[in-house]
């Protein structure tokens, strides 16, 4: 049986694919497009996109989702969120 951990990664993880399945928020696949051009592999990428998605999904719980905040570490990517 998984721990927590890896069930809430399993989870993001599949949020992940959903979003690049439906292109919503097209921001997803630009971000995936863009860090495979620069080198990282199809799953290096969507690790790394894991990241803002679960840094988002802490956030909101505490003050709603804000698609600037998510938008602003897809973008920063590979340099991954700081933890505030």
């Amino acid at each position: 049986m998984e721990d927590d951990s890896g069930m809430a990664r399993e989870a993001i993880l599949e949020v992940v694919e959903n979003q690049l399945r439906d292109n919503d928020p097209p921001m997803v696949r630009k971000t995936l497009d863009r860090l495979i051009g620069e080198g990282y592999s199809d799953d290096e990428a969507r690790d790394l996109i894991e990241v803002p998605l679960a840094n988002e999904i802490f956030h909101a719980a505490q003050d709603g989702y804000k698609e600037a905040r998510y938008r602003a570490n897809l973008d920063s990517l590979p340099e991954l969120p700081a933890d505030d």
